[in-house]
């Protein structure tokens, strides 16, 4: 920032009188950027020298960039100063390109668990009436399905209701079919300006708009979000609240309750995607719970059973949303596998799928504790149960996540660089890495130390040696 902008915004100061200096200059930061003068990255000067610059005290200059990071314009890193985060802009995606590396569930080696899922499943056919599965079936479940929907949902909602439940064929196809029936020609779906790619190519897809929502350590802010329903067209606001794809964020009960305020205030649809929930053993409350009369909340088993048996239970706002949704479903899918819901439903109510979801877990607890001994605990943030952890870059190394990402693949790593998350085109310098997949702990801790040699060496060294 320059010595004639400095006196431009001084100016500004001077001769208004509207606004207290601190809002007044996140306004004219926010100006700048939507004019094009302030670029992503673009450095702001120290405090010392704003308030010096502009002739006011420190603690004005603080509130004033305080107030701009609260609003999700500005960004700041101790020791690395403070940084224009970019345009927030409505972002109309083009189709394919996308990064979709799935974030495999752990596989626990455990003889004796594998014994009890194919001695389970092989129950479900000796017992069941074979044709009765390869027939078409009405949307939403059968009575055992729903059944056991309900007992998975209990865990999270504490108001499930049965008629407002419907089984689906995995959580991806629910978005599609969310976003299909809540979404229209002109209208937004907030996100966090990190999100999970497959809601960024369904968007694409199906050419909607997303409106990248700026984010702190909590969350996705909420300032931000209540100005764009002040504007009106806001179709849904998108959240995955607990263990956050790609960070591993868990948003805390305030930051839950602001979101659900200003979606009660505005109308707004929420989805809950809760995929990882069960992984979490905190105490939470989940979205749905503050706001019902809006919340499609979403929970599934392939993050605790593995992808190739998708079910995803939905508890719709309403009996009519459910109606309304399983019309739509039925449309784009005709229906679950009868074969599926009658295995998963078996694993539930006989206790199986605990049993995995307890060793999954605590699988993923020991390959963490060896991420931290390799990445250290100031690089990486995760949650314990997770099979995923976000890794910030350190600046020295001058990696560009994305080359990063796929040289750590070709090693066997799965690592995803944070351009694959970002809806605000200013991804920061990190990656996911997922330790879950085919892999066993020991193959895990070789991969951690190849991620720790590659990030604390410079990337022009490791291009001499590639």
């Amino acid at each position: 920032m320059d010595v004639h902008e400095l006196q431009r915004w001084r100016s500004r100061l001077e001769s208004d009188s509207g606004l207290p200096a601190y809002r007044l200059i996140a306004d004219m930061i926010n100006e700048d950027i939507e004019s094009g003068r302030f670029q992503a990255r673009d450095r702001l000067p120290p405090l010392r020298d704003l308030a010096n610059a502009l002739g006011i005290n420190y603690t004005t200059a603080a509130r004033a960039y305080n107030e701009a990071k609260t609003r999700g314009l500005i960004d700041s890193h101790p020791g690395s100063g403070t940084f224009v985060k970019g345009k927030v802009a409505s972002v109309s995606p083009s189709r394919g390109g996308y990064e979709m590396t799935m974030n495999l569930m752990i596989e626990p080696a455990i003889p004796t668990l594998v014994e009890q899922v194919r001695d389970s499943a092989m129950s479900v056919l000796a017992r069941q009436d074979l044709y009765s599965m390869l027939r078409y079936q009405s949307f939403g479940g059968s009575v055992q399905a729903r059944e056991a929907a309900l007992k998975w949902l209990d865990q999270s909602l504490s108001h499930a209701v049965p008629e407002q439940v419907l089984v689906c064929p995995g959580i991806h196809s629910v978005l599609v079919g969310l976003l299909s029936h809540l979404a229209r020609p002109g209208q937004q779906v907030c996100v966090e300006s990190l999100t999970y790619p497959g809601l960024k190519a369904i968007a694409a897809q199906l050419g909607l708009t997303l409106y990248s929502l700026a984010r702190d350590s909590d969350g996705p802010l909420v300032r931000p979000f209540e100005e764009v329903c002040k504007q009106g067209g806001v179709a849904a606001l998108y959240l995955n609240p607990t263990i956050h794809n790609p960070t591993t964020t868990v948003i805390p009960k305030g930051r839950r309750e602001a979101l659900a305020d200003v979606a009660l205030r505005y109308s707004i649809p929420i989805i809950e995607d809760d995929a990882y929930t069960l992984l979490n053993e905190e105490s939470v409350v989940s979205v749905a719970d503050l706001a019902p009369e809006l919340t499609y909340y979403i929970m599934g088993t392939a993050k605790c059973f593995g992808p190739g048996l998708r079910s995803a239970f939905v508890h719709a706002p309403t009996r009519r949303d459910a109606q309304r949704l399983s019309g739509v479903m039925r449309a784009l899918y005709v229906m679950s596998s009868p074969l599926v819901d009658s295995l998963v439903s078996h694993w539930i109510l006989d206790g199986t799928a605990e049993a995995m979801r307890k060793a999954v877990r605590q699988e993923a607890i020991g390959r963490l504790r060896l991420a931290e001994q390799y990445l250290g605990t100031q690089r990486i943030q995760s949650a314990e149960g997770a099979f995923h952890l976000w890794l910030s870059l350190p600046k020295a190394s001058n990696w560009n996540p994305s080359e990063l990402a796929v040289q750590l693949r070709q090693e066997g790593v799965s690592a995803v660089a944070s351009a694959a998350f970002s809806t605000d085109n200013n991804p920061p310098d990190a990656l996911r890495l997922c330790f879950g997949g085919p892999i066993s702990r020991d193959q895990w801790e070789e991969g951690l130390q190849y991620v720790a040699d590659m990030i604390n060496q410079p990337a022009y060294l490791s291009s001499l040696t590639t």
